[in-house]
């Protein structure tokens, strides 16, 4: 999942220009056509009213937020999927498609694009849609006073980080509708992924009037303006939020759904059974979990589906906090964990034990993976003998007489978690002679903690937002990532990944990357990683459309029953 994360301009320039050399994308068509099993049958010349198509599904949290400018997370991003539409969307495939935008048109040095807006588009209260709603959106989303964690998605724009810094003005930012359907776009530098970042939530429109009219617009289902293919007509906050199919949307035709009920269920139990007693359809793909202890049987018996997903489990240190400080004690606390029982015994849902942070799923050099140019079978290995050596030394350099009592491991509240954290806490105590305490908090609340380094040791897990090993690099190692939430810091990390962004080629550009992690596990232990995530899935019968996404989100607006 995704945190805060503001890039130097020098990082934002030149990753475009890498980028350039490693990515491409495409803008297609997503308007899709209506199912035929929706229309109604002809009989006698009157039509026999479709029976009305419920989804049901649950998450673990409240969305902490549904402003498209201050989402960070995957239950906000899931419910928002359905109430707002942007200039493109991906595919299940992560393959950008055309949305709201119906021409885009880069120019012959790619610095620029012409977009032209759809011009039937309405938000929910009627008004239509036009591009000086992108422009307000993202100059919003720039805007310092905003404090938009994902204000660095838009650096890409020209002078958009000047904005962000407070040293420029919204006025020179690289965006402006020239008229009410044309939106004119100015970048760094060229980039033809740029299709594909037009489709993230911090790109999406927002109703100005809406906006400037209450700071907190976005946190009522009755103050909410979208425009998306569902409204939210309720939000009984705690409990669940109901979505209901926007018969003024565009492409109406093509949505099935005529209600979406979430359930906010943090029990995994608690959700199964809900699942078993037919009171939801899914479950899975950050929308539930499958209780770990089922999970096994259930594949068995083919009623659930474990996909590998890119996304990595692992857990935080605290580097600036003792003891935790010194790379010693970390390294002891990451070879005393045994991954591959923690995935057989807790996990249990056919993960891969993670010695690195870039999962196998994402794409290397030269049409490999990078798990299968750069394996990370060599940065370290798990030994108990040398684990127990190195803490003594660690804490000998720290002046410790003995390990510190009140160390504490976080977690947001969920069972998968806690049997993780049980387990890990118990391997340490048995390995190690430690103890280490236990506290979980509500997702919300959790990641404000994590975010302020009020905690030893957190747990946290990472899912690509692009399908590149820079995603898992940048973001989660270098000092100056806003998701490097451990303050993990190493100079000649930073600059292997500062080089890595203006490489000849895109070949030694990811050997740069892999030499950093690699340094930042294998040499420094900067974080302790766990296992490359997989996705148990449960769908009842009679759906179709419904899916995890190869990030492994659920993918649900356009499903459909039959």
């Amino acid at each position: 999942m995704k945190g805060s994360f503001k890039k130097p301009a020098q990082f934002m320039l030149v990753l475009v220009i890498a980028f350039s050399m490693l990515l491409t994308a495409c803008a297609g068509n997503n308007n899709k056509p209506a199912d035929p099993a929706n229309n109604g049958a002809n009989n006698g010349g009157e039509e026999t009213p479709k029976t009305p198509q419920e989804f049901r599904f649950t998450l673990a949290s409240e969305p902490p937020s549904l402003d498209p400018a201050l989402m960070t997370d995957a239950q906000s991003s899931i419910v928002a999927a359905g109430l707002y539409e942007g200039l493109t969307r991906l595919n299940t495939k992560g393959e950008p498609e055309n949305a709201l935008a119906e021409e885009i048109t880069p120019s012959e040095d790619g610095k620029t694009y012409t977009i032209k807006l759809r011009q039937d588009a309405k938000w929910s209260n009627g008004d239509p849609v036009t591009a000086k709603d992108f422009e307000f959106a993202w100059k919003r989303a720039l805007n310092p006073e905003t404090a938009s964690e994902y204000a660095y998605m838009l650096f890409y724009l020209a002078n958009g980080e000047k904005y962000n810094s407070g040293e420029g003005s919204a006025d020179e930012v690289g965006v402006k509708a020239s008229d009410d359907y044309t939106l004119e776009v100015t970048l760094n530098s060229p980039a033809p992924y740029f299709t594909s970042l037009l489709s993230h939530y911090t790109y999406l429109p927002v109703h100005q009037a809406t906006v400037e009219g209450a700071a907190d617009w976005a946190a009522e289902a009755s103050t909410i303006v979208s425009n998306g293919p569902f409204k939210l007509t309720e939000w009984a906050h705690a409990d669940k939020l109901v979505l209901e199919k926007n018969a003024d949307y565009y492409n109406a035709d093509a949505i099935n759904f005529d209600k979406v009920t979430i359930s906010l269920v943090e029990d995994e139990g608690t959700v199964y059974q809900l699942y078993e007693t037919d009171k939801i359809d899914w479950i899975g793909a950050q929308a539930g979990s499958v209780p770990s202890d089922l999970v096994q049987q259930l594949v068995s018996e083919k009623k659930a589906e474990v996909t590998a997903v890119a996304s990595v489990y692992y857990y935080l240190f605290n580097n600036n906090k003792e003891p935790f400080n010194n790379v010693k004690v970390r390294k002891a606390f990451s070879m005393a964990l045994d991954r591959q029982s923690l995935i057989d015994n807790v996990a249990q849902a056919n993960q891969q034990a993670a010695f690195g942070l870039v999962p196998p799923s994402i794409t290397g050099p030269e049409g490999k993976m990078f798990r299968e140019v750069y394996p990370d079978t060599g940065y370290f290995s798990e030994n108990a003998e040398e684990a127990k050596k190195l803490l003594t030394e660690g804490l000998a350099e720290l002046g410790l007489s003995s390990f510190p009592a009140d160390v504490t491991l976080l977690y947001n509240t969920s069972e998968g978690h806690k049997a993780l954290a049980e387990a890990a806490v118990d391997m340490w105590r048995k390995t190690l002679g430690v103890e280490v305490k236990l506290a979980n908090q509500e997702w919300g609340t959790f990641l404000e903690s994590r975010k302020a380094g009020q905690f030893d040791i957190a747990r946290s897990g990472w899912g690509a937002d692009i399908n590149h090993p820079i995603n898992f690099t940048y973001d989660l190692i270098h000092s100056k990532s806003g998701n490097n939430d451990g303050k993990y810091n190493n100079p000649a990390v930073d600059k292997l990944l500062d080089d890595s962004l203006v490489a000849a080629t895109p070949e030694e550009s990811q050997k740069m990357m892999a030499d950093a992690e690699k340094i930042a596990v294998s040499d420094d232990m900067g974080v302790l990683p766990t296992y490359y995530y997989t996705t148990v899935t449960m769908l009842k019968p009679g759906f179709e459309g419904v899916v995890s996404d190869y990030s492994g989100h659920l993918d649900w607006v356009h499903g459909s029953k039959k």
